[in-house]
């Protein structure tokens, strides 16, 4: 049951937060975007938000290592901007290198006390490192901040089936699926919940709404 957690869990991180400017230019045509941010850098080299939108792009590209260049330049330009590091952070835990990502979510977090996503990305990443107490103080925090986040509940939901705490991450699952009743993953691990518990009548009613929304073993 933990496994499939994890690649629920794994497949829902919102790696694309780009809290920048231009956001939907580098996420929906990142290779325009890159064309015109350079063109921006040549003009002015210390253009600092250019830097960023452009890694924004590479990052939508799947371009990590020239992602994670230009998140360096642009938080070596404007160290006080916390989106920036965030940005970062979501590009290192693609890249596995969870301890940096987790520094860049703290560093965020630092500059910017009250951002939510940072700190349910960071109890994401905590959560990789099977630090699911750690990372549920963390969603706790984001949902102080924004009490709709629906990744926050089901993230802290998966953090707690995984401490085998079943009833709270059932709650956290149907709280997930109020807020977003069309994500065919909570339905199914709320069902591996209700199964564990012994209650097949209500796992067998969600794995199927699970299948009707197109989910896939």
């Amino acid at each position: 049951m933990k496994k499939v957690f994890r690649l629920l869990m794994a497949a829902i991180l919102v790696v694309a937060g780009l809290l920048t400017t231009n956001i939907s230019f580098a996420a929906e045509n990142p290779e325009q975007a890159i064309q015109e941010y350079t063109k921006a850098i040549e003009s002015n080299p210390k253009d600092a938000d250019s830097y960023i939108n452009r890694g924004n792009a590479y990052s939508s590209l799947g371009q990590h290592d020239k992602a994670l260049a230009d998140y360096d330049k642009g938080i070596e330009l404007a160290p006080n901007i916390p989106e920036s590091y965030y940005n970062r952070g979501n590009t290192y835990v693609n890249l596995k290198q969870y301890e940096r990502a987790i520094q860049d979510y703290d560093k965020a977090i630092e500059l910017n006390p009250n951002f939510s996503q940072a700190y349910g990305n960071r109890g994401y990443t905590y959560m990789q490192l099977d630090q699911f107490e750690r990372s549920i103080q963390d969603f706790d925090k984001a949902l102080s901040i924004n009490q709709n986040d629906f990744l926050a509940y089901f993230n802290r939901g998966t953090a707690y089936a995984n401490l085998q705490q079943l009833e709270p991450a059932i709650q956290d699952f149907s709280k997930a699926i109020e807020l977003e009743p069309n994500f065919a993953g909570t339905y199914q691990v709320r069902g591996l919940c209700y199964q564990a518990l012994g209650d097949n009548e209500k796992a067998q009613a969600d794995f199927a709404k699970a299948k009707e929304l197109g989910y896939k073993e």
